[in-house]
């Protein structure tokens, strides 16, 4: 086994490799980016090296930088995690060539399944079953575009290198094929270097469905049976499990007999994952899953097979690149439960899943039961530079109803703060009629997509608690002041005020009578509540709201209140008592960068007439493509930025004239 390992990236995943070999006695080393200095990940680490500036081109992505850091402190070994170098060939062979061990498959393994088109042609000739659709070299637009018509609409256009959702476009029409070619060559070029693309039959009804596989350096493969990941949105996984449900013991075998071929077709060693995609309009069957691709690394959901197969995979991942046998046969690996996979992001879902950025000023999760993979601590900060993951929350449960449970239990229980989650989003997903009965697909999210994205609207309980928690009732005792203990009391009769409180569904003007320090007579509406507090905590208190007691915690940042409410979390500001009325919001006359990020290309020019809605810029942050599009119809004034120039979080992009001037 090896004596100190390095692991090339960062976050949760990072932290994740580390737990693994801390417990079988192998030093760990980090490597960090200048945003990275005091990251998680660093601080567990026996050893960190820094490789570079805050850009991962500048630092993760860098092999070189690497390798030497490996070399300067006598690694033996590499784990590549996922993303960044994971599946770069080139990484692979330079680790080997310095004399280090790379934690994964051989260059060429990597290689032969690292183009989707080329892979494809592999499996075909290996009797594993294809998509429909073009999976060639040539790659003129024109061609393409007959390729599409032929396969027949929709089709879906694939980047040919990478994954993650990135340089994928789904298509309906011949119409919508140009701009739709061109947005997904660039978003893989960005992030893969290479532009090529292939064209697949998209399937109306489909599920994503993958087989965990194992390879050594002995010839043995075997597979750790299915995980479904069909919860998604813009082709990124959001919740996962395992096993699938519905699934058949004929369609299991099938499936994994299809994945190990795969996998002996290149002679595959250490973890990866063959990804299927399965037409279930009439059901799973044997002969209606196909081959998309395969994953030659540890996949992010990877907990999830860990939890109802016992198995550690890093575990495995370190002793197959070691050169041992793999410690289990076929037969000696069973399905013990369900479990469940959410990841946590710093994403907006009520603005189209915009990544957020900001400082974690509060970070809780349930312990009773719950596994979570996280990568940051309470303080630490969200930053534009990496994947906006928080967090990944796993659970696990005799059967699927009660794994199911918990998860949506466990969900309603964290508490964030300092940032825009989608934590309400990932737990009524959870409770979504069709996922709980069994029946998840591809398409579910998109066609719930406003129910579940929207965010909550306080009730009458969220606005009592903010508008006490203005007053500042709430605060510990504790003071010296004798004064204090009197709280909202005067002498005189009640002592009442109005409180305004803005919020997603507008603003609310809340009456409050203070009746003691502890006692309030809250009107939100027509009736009155009266509201006795019971507890203070730290961060929060337990009242008693007519007569229902409840327990909550909050956070406040200067107007700002997030409130923690039964499960929900609430935003909700306090605007200045002298402001003239609501908060300003931004002109229409400006298109704004949302976050930080780089202009990848300007689509108008000064005097050019826009319609609502049409693209102006697109910009690429946090690894993603956004498309800033006019809020109304005009004339554009001035466009302030040119394309390939950083900008930061609400510089104006563009200008359009003002509506009397048109």
């Amino acid at each position: 086994m090896f004596s100190k390992l390095l692991i090339a990236n960062r976050g949760e995943i990072a932290c994740r490799v580390m737990r693994t070999a801390k417990r079988l006695g192998i030093r760990t080393v980090a490597v960090y980016s200048d945003a990275d200095v005091g990251a998680l990940h660093v601080a567990l680490a026996d050893e960190a090296i820094r490789i570079g500036p805050a850009p991962a081109l500048e630092s993760y992505l860098v092999a070189e930088r690497i390798v030497a850091a490996a070399q300067s402190v006598g690694a033996d070994a590499i784990h590549p995690g996922y993303g960044f170098l994971s599946e770069n060939a080139d990484f692979a062979e330079a680790v080997e060539a310095a004399g280090i061990t790379f934690v994964g498959p051989s260059a060429q393994a990597i290689r032969a399944m690292g183009l989707k088109d080329a892979a494809k042609a592999l499996m075909e000739q290996s009797g594993v079953p294809v998509v429909p659709g073009y999976h060639g070299d040539r790659q003129d637009a024109d061609f393409l575009a007959e390729e599409a018509a032929n396969v027949g609409y929709p089709v879906l256009i694939k980047a040919r290198a990478g994954g993650g959702g990135k340089g994928m476009r789904r298509v309906d029409g011949a119409a919508d094929f140009p701009a739709a070619l061109e947005a997904a060559r660039r978003e893989a070029e960005a992030a893969f270097g290479d532009g090529a693309v292939l064209i697949e039959k998209y399937l109306t009804k489909p599920r994503h469905i993958e087989v965990q596989v194992f390879g050594d350096r002995h010839g043995n493969i075997l597979h750790l049976y299915e995980r479904d990941c069909s919860l998604q949105r813009r082709h990124q996984k959001v919740i996962e499990e395992a096993p699938a449900p519905g699934m058949t013991a004929e369609v299991r075998r099938a499936m994994g007999e299809a994945a190990v071929r795969a996998a002996q077709a290149i002679g595959y060693v250490g973890a990866g994952t063959v990804e299927f995609i399965a037409d279930v309009t009439d059901g799973l069957w044997p002969d209606q899953f196909y081959f998309m691709e395969m994953n030659t690394r540890l996949q992010v959901e990877h907990p999830v097979t860990e939890a109802i197969t016992g198995i550690d995979l890093v575990e495995w991942q370190l002793r197959a690149a070691a050169g041992e046998t793999l410690p289990k046969r076929q037969s000696e690996i069973a399905i013990d439960g369900w479990a469940f996979e959410a990841r946590i992001y710093a994403e907006d879902p009520s603005r189209g899943f915009l990544p957020a950025t900001g400082q974690l000023t509060t970070l809780s999760f349930p312990e009773d039961g719950v596994r979570v993979d996280a990568g940051v601590r309470q303080g630490d900060r969200i930053t534009p530079f990496y994947d906006p993951l928080i967090a990944k929350l796993i659970v696990h449960g005799p059967n699927r109803s009660t794994a199911l449970a918990r998860l949506e239990n466990a969900l309603r229980a964290c508490r964030i703060g300092g940032t825009v989650t989608n934590l309400d989003f990932l737990a009524r997903l959870a409770a979504e009629p069709d996922f709980r009965a069994g029946h998840p697909d591809t398409g579910l999210i998109d066609r719930s997509i406003d129910r579940l994205s929207a965010p909550p609207v306080p009730n009458d309980a969220a606005l009592t608690l903010a508008a006490i928690i203005s007053t500042g009732a709430l605060q510990p005792d504790g003071s010296a002041d004798p004064w204090s203990s009197l709280g909202h009391w005067q002498i005189w009769g009640d002592a009442n005020r109005n409180i305004a409180i803005e919020h997603l569904g507008g603003r609310t003007t809340v009456a409050l009578a203070a009746r003691g320090r502890d006692q309030f007579a809250v009107h939100t509406g027509a009736a009155a509540l009266p509201v006795v507090i019971l507890d203070r905590f730290a961060d929060g208190a337990r009242v008693e709201i007519s007569g229902a007691q409840q327990e909550f915690r909050f956070l406040r940042e200067g107007e700002q209140i997030t409130l923690f409410l039964q499960g929900d979390t609430y935003v909700l500001r306090l605007p200045d008592a002298l402001s003239a009325g609501h908060a300003s919001e931004i002109a229409d006359d400006a298109v704004s960068a949302p976050m930080p990020g780089i202009v990848k290309l300007v689509r108008v020019r000064p005097g050019d007439t826009v319609e609502k809605g049409q693209a102006l810029a697109v910009m690429e942050a946090m690894k993603m493509e956004l498309t800033l599009s006019a809020s109304r119809a005009g004339v554009v004034e001035s466009v302030l930025v040119s394309e390939g120039e950083q900008v930061s979080a609400g510089a104006v992009l563009v200008m359009l004239q003002p509506e009397s001037a048109e």
